[in-house]
């Protein structure tokens, strides 16, 4: 009687499969509360959301050129999550018009990649090793 092998490993993760998203927030208290919801579940839009508070950002808005202190929000997600995030964000930014810009991963460390993709798939690891 034949034994039936298990199934082979998933591929490894590629540069396609996960993006990295600039997103910005008027305060530090709207960028933790916006990280923490991306990444709880049961959304688990993103893996890791990183919170660089002072930059300084400086735009034309309503035909005047602006200038504010922001926290710059770089988020980790699978690219296919990308147009869920954003919807997500639109729903719970309080800027008329977020700024949500998404760049594709073109390489980086093959375990941190699959990390980003066992986080941002339900029943994936919790864990970070």
């Amino acid at each position: 009687m034949a034994s039936s092998s298990p199934p082979p490993p998933p591929p490894p993760p590629t540069s396609t499969d996960v993006a990295v998203v600039y997103c910005t927030a008027p305060s530090p208290e709207v960028a933790r509360s916006l990280a923490k919801h991306l990444v709880e579940e049961p959304q688990r839009l993103a893996a890791c959301v990183n919170l660089l508070p002072g930059v300084t950002s400086i735009y034309s808005w309503k035909g005047k050129v602006e200038e504010d202190s922001e926290v710059l929000m770089i988020i980790k997600t699978r690219k296919a999550l990308v147009p869920a995030l954003t919807e997500e964000i639109k729903a719970k930014h309080p800027y008329e018009v977020p700024e949500v810009v998404a760049i594709p991963a073109i390489g980086g460390s093959e375990s941190y990649l699959r990390w980003v993709i066992e986080q941002t798939t339900r029943g994936g690891a919790r864990n970070k090793e």
